[in-house]
């Protein structure tokens, strides 16, 4: 049976949806009264496992799932060695640089040396800021990171923005882009190549819709 991790939160309903176009449905999670994190098809070619996003890739490198769909900005954060097969064209956003609206920065080249960077995502913000050869210190939040800025606890954050109505209602401007960000097809790369269950198959059906457009 093929195991498939899949993300709670903003991806969810787009892979179920993905998922359901080749006759697996695990609609179930969508269910508010559903309490299983782990579900079957009715085919009984494959089951789903419910899992936070950070977490879908170390499931799949560690081999308790086969395939998982995730988010680029996760695979960019995490440093998994999972196989990356397709961009499925569906949960755009992009990692952002946002300041307050009231600062006199309006590029990250021009936020001081030193200065006070906050984000849940420290690789990409680290990688970022040292290929710019500016030294800043990076302070992790995992919860409402625009209150970095709004508190003057930080100059800046590194955080996804989708619509920017959050940034907006808070006070903050996007003023870089470190990259775009959509949902992908990620699998376990011994898994894959062994091809169990006709893993590469069904494989080929998903990259294959998503190439389609909706």
């Amino acid at each position: 049976m093929i195991t498939v991790a899949l993300p709670k939160g903003a991806l969810l309903k787009d892979s179920i949806k993905l998922l359901q176009a080749i006759g697996w449905d695990f609609s179930a999670f969508l269910d508010s009264a559903n309490r299983q994190l782990q579900i079957p098809e009715p085919t009984g070619i494959a089951k789903a496992l419910l899992v936070r996003a950070h977490d879908v890739p170390v499931y799949v490198e560690y081999g308790q799932a086969h395939v998982g769909i995730v988010g680029y900005d996760v695979l960019r954060e995490k440093t998994s060695s999972v196989a990356h097969l397709a961009d499925l064209n569906f949960g755009q956003c992009r990692m952002s640089v946002a300041v307050r609206a009231s600062s006199p920065y309006r590029s990250s080249v021009e936020l001081p040396p030193h200065g006070r960077v906050a984000s849940k995502f420290i690789h990409c913000a680290r990688e970022y800021f040292d290929n710019l050869d500016l030294p800043v210190e990076i302070i992790p939040l995992y919860g409402s990171v625009e209150l970095g800025p709004i508190t003057e606890m930080s100059e800046a954050i590194v955080d996804l923005v989708s619509t920017g109505r959050t940034l907006k209602e808070n006070g903050l401007i996007e003023i870089d882009v470190l990259f775009e960000s959509t949902a992908r097809l990620i699998a376990h790369p011994m898994s894959y190549r062994l091809n169990k269950d006709d893993l590469k198959q069904w494989l080929e059906k998903i990259r294959e819709l998503a190439l389609v457009p909706s």
